[in-house]
This record gives structure tokens, sequence and C-alpha cells, in this order.
């Protein structure tokens, strides 16, 4: 059922901006969704719209903001195996296989880590991500393996959804890149942005875009007469941008191994490793792991970090070039 909610701005909330008012009185919206609601020019000061969350209100106005309902299908609750690292009445940490979506989408309606806790958590999870995404505080790419967290009320998503934008959760990845990445370890920052050659790619752009920072180090460096030179590197995010390391790895000229979007189009080896072809030909999706997550637990307040083991197809690719260290 949509819905219109009208304030009475006080002299208390004079002069601040209307994005922060408005989150301060509407609980079931998070910052992010409330300027999306302005911008869509649903929300109007003494009934004229407007369409800037940075605007200032001052005492006496009249504000109201109209929040539509979003039209869902039924989500069906699926049987899955879920990898459960940790688990208690507020957040469930979840070991996520590469090839697993996060949530309902065009074209993945089933099977998605969603429909699996629905069926294991039935309604207790948190609802501020909307009807499609409950529980779902971030995400990791389809083809990515590793950790997530996800909230069962909607005081955890809140409170865990502002250590992600204040950029204090701790996120380490693992990756496997083609080539040996310059310096060895170093920051990449940058704006990052929709490609204007494919709207589903993100690319690094000069002018406009989200900040984006990734820091790295690299771990070890595989070479040999048979062996492409590929490098193990540990990424830790600053920011959380779609495609965030892929994207700034490729930007670098040091690509994820079987990054089909943004890593090499063609091997174009003369000569390798009859056993390592193999093992590249049937690994299918980018070498990259989310290994580690540390937060503040919502409710405990005390300070939680989490580990996960490498997924097989990656061990086993990593197992076999170890052979080959420098």
């Amino acid at each position: 059922m949509n819905k219109t909610t009208t304030f009475l701005v006080e002299e208390s909330n004079s002069n601040l901006r209307l994005d922060k008012y408005l989150a301060s009185k509407l609980k079931i919206l998070t910052r992010s969704q409330i300027k999306k609601v302005i911008l869509s020019k649903n929300v109007s000061i003494n009934k004229h719209p407007v369409s800037s969350p940075a605007q200032k209100i001052k005492c006496g106005d009249s504000i109201e903001i109209f929040i539509k309902e979003e039209r869902v299908e039924h989500i069906k609750p699926e049987k899955i195996n879920l990898n459960i690292v940790y688990e208690d009445k507020e957040i469930i940490v979840i070991n996520k296989p590469s090839g697993m979506v996060v949530h309902p989408g065009a074209g993945n309606k089933e099977g998605t880590l969603v429909n699996g806790l629905l069926y294991l958590c039935k309604k207790n999870l948190s609802n501020l991500n909307g009807m499609y995404r409950p529980g779902i505080v971030h995400r990791i790419d389809k083809e990515t393996s590793g950790l997530l967290v996800v909230a069962k009320n909607n005081f955890s998503h809140a409170n865990l959804a502002k250590q992600f934008s204040n950029h204090t959760i701790k996120r380490k990845y693992l990756a496997l890149i083609w080539g040996v990445i310059r310096p060895l370890n170093g920051k990449i920052t940058t704006l990052l942005s929709r490609s204007k050659k494919n709207r589903q790619l993100m690319s690094v752009s000069e002018r406009s875009g989200k900040k984006a920072i990734t820091n790295y180090k690299t771990i070890s460096v595989f070479s040999g007469k048979e062996i492409p030179k590929i490098s193990l590197v540990e990424c830790v995010l600053e920011t959380g941008r779609t495609h965030q390391i892929r994207v700034h790895l490729s930007h670098k000229g040091n690509g994820l191994v079987g990054d089909k979007k943004y890593g090499k189009k063609k091997l174009g080896f003369k000569k390798i490793n009859k056993k390592f072809e193999k093992i590249l030909l049937n690994f299918q999706r980018q070498a990259l792991h989310a290994k580690s997550l540390g937060f503040i637990h919502p409710r405990k307040n005390d300070l939680v970090n989490f580990d996960s083991k490498l997924p097989q197809d990656f061990k086993k690719m990593l197992d076999f070039l170890e052979k080959f260290a420098n």
C-alpha cells in the first residue's frame, strides 16, 4: 500500500539537510533509500516538489514524503545447503559458493542466497532493503566466493549498514592475477562509474563516479618455463563499489585469472603446462575469494572476526602454482 507521511519541522531541526532530517524520522528507511525517494521527486516542502537531498530545511516547513510500495512476486523459500560460519539472534555469516546469486532479480528467481535464507530463517530477516533482499546488507558477485553477513532484524541491519557507510568493516579478499602488479604493495584510488560502452560493466573514470579505494599486497609470484606469470594478491577494501577489485586490478593491467568481463579475452600462450592448462579450462569464474570479514557486533558491541577456507577450485589452482613460487 502506498503511503504519504507529513512532518512539521521544529526549531531544533532548522537548517538540517533534508535527507538527514528524514533519516531521523523514518527509521524503516536507510539514508540511501531516502536519497532515492528525494531524487525521484517524491518529497515536497510546503507543497513544492524538491529533488536535492542536501536542501536545507527551516522551522515551520511542512514536509511530505510519498513512499511507493514495491510490487514484487512471491519469493519461494528453498532448502539450500548454506555454509553457515556463524549464527545468533542478530546475524548470520555465510560462506557463499561461486555461482550463487545473492538475491533474486531478472533471470534469477530461484536458487539464490535469499531463497535459502527464507527457508532457513522464515520471516526472521530484516526488510530495510526491500522484499527482494531480506537480510541482505551487502553483496558479492555471483562468481566470487566468500563471506557475507546477513541481518536478522532491522536494528542489526541499520547498525551494519552504518559501519559499511563509515568504511569500518574489515574485508580481505584473495585474488590470483595475471602478471606482477607494480608496485608490489600499494593503494588504488579512483572514481568508478558505469561503462559508456556497456552499462552492465563498471570502469575507471577521470571526472565522475563514486570514489573507490582498494589496498593490495602481493603475497606470492609464480612463474616457470611452461607457466604464465601469475601473482597471489591480498586486497583490503576501504570502499565497496560494484566490481571494485575486478575493475581496479584490470585498470592496473593485472586482471583476475578467469575473469571473462574484465580479464584477458584470450590466453595466447604458445607453450603451457598441460596439467595447468586443464586446471585453467575447468576454472569457470574469476579467481576472487572474500577470505575474511570483521565488524562490531550490532548488539554485543564487540569486535568479531570471521575467516573462511578457500573453495576447492581456487585451492586446486593455488596448490599447483605453489610449486612455481619465486
